[in-house]
């Protein structure tokens, strides 16, 4: 699932968060997992954050992938990777705001992160 609002919440305890529709069919099926994994995609995966925003059955064609701790799933490559669990839904409006608990963080901070803005896809420095 691609999640377009991706927000830092709390360093005590750490939490994250994203938003997602009710009409979502991938989230009901996430949700009920022990662990979720956050893979923030580079600035070189435009392809793979458009196929995996695509049709469902083929989002995982051609990707490279491992599992974490609890079945995580990490998308290889990608800038960051969070193993996280649900906290808590709170519902807003059309949206549910999801709350993930951090459990631990892999990161490679010297590789940018894909940003989607002005509908398009872009890089921090293309931004400041």
């Amino acid at each position: 699932m691609v999640v377009s609002s991706f927000v830092p919440v709390s360093l005590r305890p750490p939490l994250v968060s994203f938003c997602v529709q009710h009409s979502s069919t991938t989230w009901p099926h996430l949700r009920t997992s022990p662990r979720l994994g956050l893979s923030v995609l580079g600035a070189r995966q435009e392809k793979i954050a458009t196929r995996l925003a695509g049709p469902t059955e083929r989002r995982f064609d051609g990707l490279t992938t491992s599992d974490s701790y609890g079945g995580a799933l990490a998308i290889d490559g990608s800038v960051s990777f969070l193993n996280c669990s649900l906290e808590q839904e709170v519902p807003a409006g059309d949206h549910l705001i999801v709350l993930l608990r951090i459990h631990s963080l892999r990161a490679r901070p010297s590789s940018p992160p894909i940003i989607f803005h002005g509908s398009r896809y872009r890089t921090v420095r293309e931004l400041c």
